[in-house]
């Protein structure tokens, strides 16, 4: 299916967003808030979501348009690979979440880890900076950047959080049914080939 209705949408409302935060002309406000109703009716449309509830989560933000920021802790025991199942959806992702205010992004994944799997962990280092929308993840009215961070365990045990229904550890041809919302079953093979080269280079993009 084509989604260029969703990238056409998502520019409009970076666009709006962006001129709000920066105009000082009453009239140009007007046309920047023209915008931003564009944008929010054609998610309206398309997906036949209340426009209430698109223009609070879509079209609500203040200031310069960025990317959202999704923070993703890589751990492995004996070869397998720590995967935690989301209650939202019933399957399965490398434990993770958006990016904090005050945490750094090495902290978010140690916090993330603990919180969805019960596991203590320490970060190692920086494995991949992924763009979303390159890497084959379902369509969504957000621009995000992914970063896979290696972590160790280092103390804790097995324990479901608030959002998860089950811890588990997979090798490579055991991968359970996964949250490509939230993860890719391509993405989760590279992160076995960091285990299996631990000098592989940092990916970006």
């Amino acid at each position: 299916m084509n989604h260029r209705w969703l990238e056409w949408a998502k520019q409009i409302q970076a666009i709006a967003q962006t001129g709000l935060a920066y105009t000082k002309d009453v009239y140009d406000r007007e046309r920047f808030e023209e915008l931003r109703q564009m944008s929010v009716d054609i998610l309206a449309h398309y997906t036949e979501t209340d426009p209430g509830k698109i223009k609070l989560t879509f079209a609500s933000d203040t200031g310069y348009a960025t990317p959202k920021v999704d923070i993703r802790g890589v751990v492995f025991r004996d070869e397998k690979l720590l995967l935690v199942r989301e209650k939202h959806d019933g399957v399965w992702a490398l434990p993770g979440g958006w990016a904090d205010i005050g945490l750094s992004p090495s902290e978010v994944a140690v916090k993330e880890i603990k919180e969805e799997s019960g596991f203590d962990a320490k970060p190692v280092r920086l494995l991949a900076v992924l763009d979303k929308k390159f890497h084959g993840h379902p369509p969504e009215p957000y621009h995000i950047y992914k970063l896979f961070i290696r972590c160790e365990i280092i103390g804790g045990s097995a324990e479901t959080g608030i959002e998860t229904s089950a811890v588990g550890f997979f090798g490579e041809d055991e991968l359970p049914v996964l949250s490509v919302e939230r993860n890719t079953e391509a993405q989760l093979r590279t992160m076995f080939e960091f285990m299996r080269d631990p000098d592989k280079p940092v990916i970006l993009d």
